[in-house]
């Protein structure tokens, strides 16, 4: 979500139940236009000036705009009728079968509000959107849609509160980006740059793959970790079994938000063998082989097929300096080019670990794990206060929305 009100603590509210005063229920197509975007899914560009918004959850760049303005966006179609929906406020442009809604008249329907008041209803545009292998929301469908509109000045209040919850977890978000990219700026200065402390000591002495600190030593993967293909079974979104990570769920972020991961069925004897440890590193093998992630969280988990387990075996390798070696770019480019298949790639265990890489001495390896858990510490922290902020968020939301909660004593101003 994009532009809100400050941050601060999110304002208090009272759950007493309240009468449903002041509300008008009119079709949307009597509230809000719809218009859709123009461009095919591969326009989006890494560096993009501006937001692009598809049918995917993940917001991409594109070096052009074709829309400035307050809206929500609206998926159009989604495999699993799974309709991503999110705010915003400014230039953008936007895939040819997203939606672009905007209230008709602002003085009576707040976008920001329609933002919020239209989350709830994602569960039955699910259920009536038409379409087999791929569900599609009509114009037909969304025009025809029943909408609770309360006052005006209720409009506001709830969108002010659960805009509160938001920017807390967007500053969060920006939080995480920065200590990623903190942790991931020290393993670049002192493992590729040789910039470590006390680098003006060491000698520069040739090795086969290049000019290296005396004291490193070129080595294989394969010396000093173990590895393990993932468990084979489907996901559960019911808590039943324990947490089954996936590639999806690594492939994005450098963290594992353990949240957003479902469940997994298992036998006891599976479970045992399958159980993720914290300082595991997980490496997905296929379609997009090269990404990894690591367990950072005493969570109950076992990993995925697509996935495979990579351990340390030997106290010169810590668990982040692996981690941090497998995430670099060099790693990525050599599993890239390693991996085998046409249509899908895939990596095979031996593949993963048949790398070599500059090990260092034992103690610098040591340190930089001091600092980098000191860093990685701080991230989880913020990462589980935004899981909280976002699970009292959306308690809070479909409440706000019925008008179960009442927010007629809520001040504006705070």
């Amino acid at each position: 979500m994009a532009r809100g009100r400050g941050g601060g603590k999110p304002p208090p509210c009272s759950e007493k139940p309240r009468k449903r005063l002041n509300r008008t229920t009119e079709k949307l197509s009597k509230l809000v236009t719809f218009k859709t975007g123009k461009l095919d899914s591969n326009a989006a560009t890494p560096e993009g000036q501006y937001p692009f918004f598809t049918c995917s959850r993940e917001t991409f760049r594109t070096d052009t705009y074709s829309f400035d303005c307050e809206c929500v966006l609206l998926a159009g179609n989604n495999a699993n009728g799974v309709y991503p929906i999110k705010y915003f406020s400014g230039k953008f442009d936007a895939y040819q079968r997203t939606y672009i809604v905007r209230a008709i008249d602002t003085n009576k329907l707040s976008n920001r509000y329609l933002y919020y008041a239209m989350q709830p209803k994602l569960d039955l545009l699910r259920s009536i959107s038409t379409g087999v292998a791929t569900k599609f929301l009509t114009l037909t469908i969304l025009n025809d849609l029943d909408f609770e509109v309360p006052s005006f000045p209720t409009q506001r209040k709830i969108a002010a509160i659960l805009s509160a919850y938001d920017d807390l977890i967007e500053n969060n978000t920006r939080r995480i980006k920065i200590l990623e990219e903190m942790a991931q700026a020290l393993y670049r200065e002192w493992f590729v740059h040789f910039r470590f402390p006390g680098h003006e000591k060491f000698k520069m002495v040739a090795s086969r793959i290049a000019n290296i600190p005396r004291g490193w030593e070129v080595k294989k993967l394969s010396e000093f970790v173990s590895t393990k293909y993932g468990y084979t079974e489907s996901s559960n979104t019911e808590p039943v079994g324990p947490k089954y990570l996936r590639g999806m769920d690594i492939n994005k972020t450098s963290y594992i938000d353990w949240s957003e991961v479902p469940y997994c069925p298992i036998t006891p004897d599976d479970h045992s063998a399958y159980r993720l440890k914290l300082g595991d590193v997980v490496v997905i093998r296929m379609a997009d082989p090269g990404k990894v992630g690591i367990v950072e969280q005493e969570v109950d988990a076992v990993f995925a097929s697509y996935l495979i387990r990579v351990a340390p075996m030997d106290s010169r390798l810590s668990p982040y300096f692996l981690f941090y070696l497998m995430a670099s770019t060099e790693y990525y480019g050599y599993i890239t080019g390693a991996s085998t298949g046409t249509t899908r790639k895939s990596a095979s265990a031996s593949v993963i670990a048949d790398y070599e890489f500059l090990l260092p001495p034992k103690e610098l390896v040591m340190e930089f794990e001091r600092r980098v858990t000191e860093i990685r510490l701080l991230l989880t922290t913020v990462l589980k206060q935004t899981v909280n902020l976002r699970r009292t968020r959306d308690l809070l939301l479909p409440k706000l929305i019925s008008g179960e909660i009442d927010v007629s004593n809520f001040d504006t101003r705070m």
